[in-house]
């Protein structure tokens, strides 16, 4: 049963597609909107493979995608680095999570922009405010999911290893850290989203590469199928790392969904 509910999602969700895809040819190709605005499916194609042999300002794809990533994979390491060990203290400890919880409470609801000028004064133009501002985006998240994770462990698994004689060191790495784990890998996906989202605007400034930057510089000249490229790319991208977070998961946390 379980088998055939996850094939007729997939069929539901490929004729989805098809649908959208299917109003998009007809809605172009009958001329209903202009093509300055949406362009055809067939423009976008063409578009994409010229983009693919020539470059975009004469700069490769390749290069645009590895511009963005670095930017992108840099700030989020850094975000998991530091996010998850401050998020499980803050939930394990009260004291820490007084210093730090109220600090990211008041900038998570700040849209990027309203301190992305900042901290290009302070860092300067290259990739460092760049990075800082993705690391920022993506940090939050990964935190609270780590704080959420510590508070709904249930007490009976720590007062059970607390009476069989198991100090607070194995407490954490045997309790603590894996009933987190399902939580912190949705605060992980959680902050890629927001960090690729915050892309666009860390590339707004003073960028000659990324797809951020092609998105916005195609923007500034109506190229609306190079902006189709840049969002079906930076979609499709999306959803390969959080493919990949998935199949992570699965790995790391097999016993999701038995207790």
């Amino acid at each position: 049963m379980k088998k055939r509910g996850f094939t007729t999602e997939k069929i539901i969700t490929a004729v989805t597609w098809l649908l959208i895809l299917l109003g998009w040819y007809l809605i172009t190709n009958l001329k209903m909107v202009s093509s300055t605005l949406v362009p055809s499916p067939q423009k976008v194609v063409t578009t994409f493979l010229a983009i693919l042999q020539n470059g975009y300002n004469k700069i490769s794809i390749w290069s645009h995608l590895w511009a963005s990533f670095e930017r992108l994979f840099l700030a989020l390491g850094l975000a998991v680095a530091t996010g998850i060990p401050l998020g499980l203290l803050s939930g394990y400890f009260s004291k820490v999570k007084a210093v730090i919880d109220s600090i990211v409470e008041f900038y998570r609801p700040l849209p990027p922009l309203a301190y992305y000028t900042l901290l290009v004064l302070w860092l300067g133009i290259d990739n460092t405010s760049k990075v800082t501002l993705l690391y920022l985006a993506g940090f939050a998240p990964i935190y609270i999911a780590c704080v959420s994770a510590v508070n709904n462990i249930k007490q009976d698994y720590i007062l059970s290893a607390k009476s069989l004689g198991a100090n607070q060191k194995q407490i954490f790495f045997k309790i603590v850290l894996p009933a987190c784990l399902p939580e912190i890998f949705i605060g992980l996906r959680t902050a890629v989203g927001i960090s690729y989202t915050t892309l666009v605007a860390a590339e707004m400034v003073a960028a000659t590469s990324g797809i951020g930057w092609m998105v916005l510089d195609a923007s500034n000249f109506l190229k609306s199928d190079v902006i189709f490229v840049g969002i079906l790319l930076m979609g499709a991208s999306g959803i390969l790392i959080d493919a990949i977070l998935r199949f992570i998961e699965k790995r790391v946390v097999f016993w999701k969904g038995f207790v």
